[in-house]
């Protein structure tokens, strides 16, 4: 019985021979496999394919014991860092491009993604660092830049997930498992950046000079920082010196409110120092 594995096989096939790492390699061998015609006639192609993963899976084992596996070294910059992880196709690059100053790269064939690319998304003055992470495939860990992507993932700040069908949220999740950091959906809805930041830990707070508009950009700090940690970012003489502060916004609990180092701030409060 003839195989008649298809055309999208063929391309498949293609990918494969012209691979040039074992993480492209194992990619399209994956890709081959799901789309090998499943019937009497293609058992032995199939058991070829699933050799050649299992040959190239031991070969990246070995290469990850000796600490031949490529490393991605992004220095955590901005008040958070966010990444983009999904599947392949699933319109990361194209999130991407919509928040940030990123110009990645967006096709519709599968992989466009090779390497992480970074873009920063300025939210209301405050610069939030964006990373997307190359599509996420089945035993990520095992590719090339597996390890090293996971660790960039584990220390993030939020996760925005994107994926095609049901079963590709479970791949996510599946590969992302032992990884404890919040995550969101991305469902092409407007005004993303407002979930963005009401799902990070951090608030956003204006200082002031008394007399004068308020500065800008504002100052992001942790949710649940005090006058005190404002002083030590703006100026640590402040602390020390700080007669009162005023303080207008949702902290407050009326307008111009006096208070002092230990009073609790919210997002968008705004802060006005009086020193001794």
């Amino acid at each position: 019985m003839p195989v008649n594995a298809g055309i999208e096989y063929g391309k498949a096939e293609e990918e494969y021979l012209e691979a040039n790492t074992p993480e492209e390699k194992l990619i399209a061998l994956q890709k081959m496999l799901s789309l090998c015609p499943k019937h009497k006639g293609s058992e032995k192609l199939q058991k070829e394919i699933k050799e050649k993963i299992k040959k190239i899976k031991e070969s990246i084992k070995k290469a990850v014991k000796k600490g031949g596996f490529q490393k991605v070294a992004i220095k955590k910059e901005g008040a958070a860092l966010i990444v983009i992880v999904g599947t392949t196709n699933s319109g990361k690059s194209t999130l991407l491009n919509k928040l940030t100053n990123a110009n990645a790269r967006v096709a519709d064939y599968p992989f466009t993604t090779k390497e992480p690319i970074q873009g920063v998304l300025d939210y209301k003055g405050i610069k939030l660092q964006m990373v997307e992470i190359p599509a996420i495939v089945e035993d990520f860990r095992e590719t090339e830049l597996g390890p090293s992507l996971l660790n960039l993932i584990r220390n993030s700040d939020l996760i925005i997930l994107t994926f095609n069908t049901p079963e590709e949220k479970k791949l996510l999740d599946k590969e992302l498992a032992n990884i404890n950091i919040r995550r969101i959906i991305y469902n092409n809805e407007e005004h993303f950046e407002e979930k963005i930041w009401s799902s990070l830990s951090i608030i956003k707070v204006c200082t002031k000079q008394p007399g004068k508009e308020k500065d800008y950009p504002p100052v992001a700090l942790k949710k649940g920082s005090a006058i005190e940690d404002l002083t030590l970012v703006v100026h640590k003489d402040f602390t020390k010196n700080l007669k009162y502060a005023v303080v207008n916004g949702k902290s407050a609990k009326f307008s111009g409110q006096r208070v002092g180092l230990k009073h609790r701030l919210e997002d968008d409060d705004v802060v006005e120092f009086h020193t001794k």
